[in-house]
């Protein structure tokens, strides 16, 4: 009587890679800060020192979409995208010299996605599955579930980044605090960082929905698979 076969082991290659874009994602945007700080600290003015920390973000931007072709063997949806929006948006910056671009690109980006998951939501799709690229064993309800906060989360972030990158707006408030001194391009790249720790809070906060709802399934479970918005610079 022969023993039974044992069963194999998942195999770490999905965590290894959402590990390393995550770590990639946090490098880029470490470094953009600072970039900003260090030109901040030698006299630039904000908008200046936000264009010239605009290179460490094409920078970061372009090894986060080849870590994804080489480490993943493809180019899913989901980090193309943003990988592909933060080059567009900082060339652009850099060609104009203008850092309106770096920050309009985090509320085009978001807005784009919130239509695209909360649209093919209403008409029974389920985009998100599509643009994470990733197989999380969950089933059809968990999915709405998860579409459905992600869209509302991808909306509130460009909505809150239309407000934060309003010079007016921040001038108005900065007075009204009696800081008639502060320069919008610091708020905004302060406003990025914050971004960036609200963004893994609320996809860890999505891990107990996923763990609930998994399915029975042999391929490897990465519950931080979700946990993707835009935390690129």
């Amino acid at each position: 009587m022969s023993d039974p076969t044992p069963e194999p082991k998942p195999a770490p290659e999905a965590k290894k890679a959402s590990n390393l874009r995550q770590l990639v994602d946090f490098s880029g945007l470490l470094a953009f800060g600072l970039a900003f700080l260090f030109f901040r600290l030698r006299g630039l003015e904000g908008d200046a020192a936000l264009v010239n920390a605009t290179w460490f973000l094409v920078a970061g931007s372009a090894v986060g979409v080849a870590v994804g072709l080489i480490v993943e063997k493809r180019l899913a949806l989901m980090p193309l995208l943003v990988g592909g929006f933060a080059l567009v948006f900082g060339l652009l910056t850099l060609l104009t010299g203008d850092g309106l671009w770096v920050k309009v690109k985090v509320s085009v980006l978001n807005a784009s996605l919130a239509i695209a998951l909360l649209g093919g939501l209403a008409m029974g799709k389920q985009p998100l599955r599509a643009l994470l690229g990733t197989v999380i064993p969950i089933n059809d309800r968990a999915w709405r579930t998860l579409t459905f906060r992600y869209g509302l989360f991808f909306l509130s972030v460009a909505i809150v980044n239309e407000l934060v990158r309003s010079e007016a707006l921040v001038g108005w408030a900065a007075t009204r605090m009696g800081r008639g001194d502060v320069d919008p391009a610091d708020v905004w790249v302060s406003f990025r960082g914050v971004l960036w720790i609200a963004s893994s809070v609320f996809g860890l906060s999505q891990i107990p929905l996923i763990m609930r709802n998994l399915i029975s399934t042999d391929a490897p479970v990465d519950p931080m698979a979700p946990a993707e918005p835009d935390r690129a610079p």
